[in-house]
């Protein structure tokens, strides 16, 4: 699995500059006036991960496939939209496909870019934007629990689990907060997640600066940060423009702009990074002579579901897990070294897969 990040905004903050620049395409049309992108975008990127490289050079593997993350650039949203203002519901909808939502906010002054509300604040743009989404939640809520009345006369135990769920986030967004505040017990998270509420969506605020404030920030992202603390979400600085120049450079270039500008990596690794930890994902590699492989899991993943995202009869007829940890894969010298030093394991169902396994699956086909 990977996983899929919605770029939501107002018009005008450079979502579709920034999708463009990370996806290393044309698809999104970026233009200053609002509404620019009239359906949703979507592009794949690897996931940078330089112990993939490593392990493949020392396997001398002859593809190296990394992990894939998805972004969907989703049109700019305006005050009013839950209600159909601008381009309306349709957007809102897109937003529930998604795992997490990076929402970008405009950290730069310039003249020349129109504000659809004629000033920069990002801290009242992410507030419009939650506020759309809390409006749209209630609304969604009211009609489905509605549409519960007759099974719950029945006494329909999923009818009932599922309105009291929706019970519970209405009140939390009647109180002008968002769904995700609700405490859920661990028998409820399946159904409430299959609610699909906009506002249970982890959020990733993308502050988006000039190429000046790229390596340090600004007064503006600095708010943000402290917003997104206060809500316990994750924010990171990005240039949309740095990121579309690198989008043209090769590596070498890339590496030499970035010195220039006292950045260390590119704005796409921060964001992805983030992403990971704001979803708590991790990774582990299949690695052989014909491929060195990253996989993205859930952190506490058991192995046979682990061996389920590669395949699910992998899954289905779980044997054990032959596994190395990286640092003694890449210190020993490889699978053979390793397997010599008594660092080869073998473990079975109950194994929970570690950052940076190594592994290998034996199954029942």
């Amino acid at each position: 699995m990977g996983f899929k990040m919605g770029i939501v905004g107002l018009p005008n903050v450079g979502k579709s500059t920034l999708f463009n620049a990370l996806t290393k395409t044309a698809a999104a049309q970026a233009a200053n006036f609002p509404f620019c992108t009239i359906e949703p975008n979507t592009g794949e990127v690897n996931v940078p991960d330089p112990r993939l490289d490593k392990l493949a050079a020392i396997a001398k593997s002859k593809e190296i496939i990394p992990a894939r993350m998805t972004f969907v650039d989703i049109a700019g949203l305006v005050k009013g939209a839950s209600k159909g203002e601008g381009l309306g519901n349709q957007f809102l909808a897109n937003i529930r496909e998604t795992d997490a939502i990076a929402h970008v906010l405009r950290c730069f002054d310039d003249g020349d870019v129109t504000h659809v509300d004629g000033r920069v604040n990002p801290v009242e743009d992410a507030e419009v934007i939650e506020t759309e989404l809390m409006l749209a939640d209630l609304e969604s809520i009211e009609k489905r629990r509605a549409g519960l009345v007759r099974k719950l006369k029945g006494n329909d135990k999923d009818a009932q689990q599922q309105d009291r769920l929706l019970a519970a986030a209405q009140e939390v967004l009647e109180n002008g907060q968002p769904a995700r505040t609700v405490e859920v017990d661990e028998e409820d998270k399946k159904a409430w997640k299959m609610l699909q509420l906009l506002t249970t969506k982890k959020i990733l605020y993308v502050c988006n600066a000039d190429e000046s404030d790229a390596a340090t920030g600004n007064a503006y992202s600095k708010a943000v940060e402290e917003m997104a603390a206060a809500q316990g979400a994750a924010s990171v600085v990005i240039s949309a423009k740095i990121e579309e120049e690198i989008s043209q450079l090769d590596e070498e270039e890339q590496e030499m702009f970035l010195e220039e500008l006292g950045l260390t990596e590119a704005g796409l690794d921060r964001l992805i990074r983030a992403g990971y930890e704001l979803l708590h994902l991790e990774t582990y590699f299949t690695v052989g002579p014909k491929e060195a492989r990253a996989w993205t899991i859930r952190e506490g993943t058991m192995a046979p579901q682990a061996a389920g995202v590669i395949h699910g009869d992998f899954e289905r007829g779980f044997i054990r897990a032959e596994t190395i940890a990286y640092d003694d894969y890449v210190e020993l010298g490889g699978e053979g070294p390793a397997k010599e030093a008594g660092k080869m394991r073998a473990e079975g169902k109950g194994y929970m897969v570690k950052d940076g396994d190594v592994l290998h699956f034996l199954f029942n086909a």
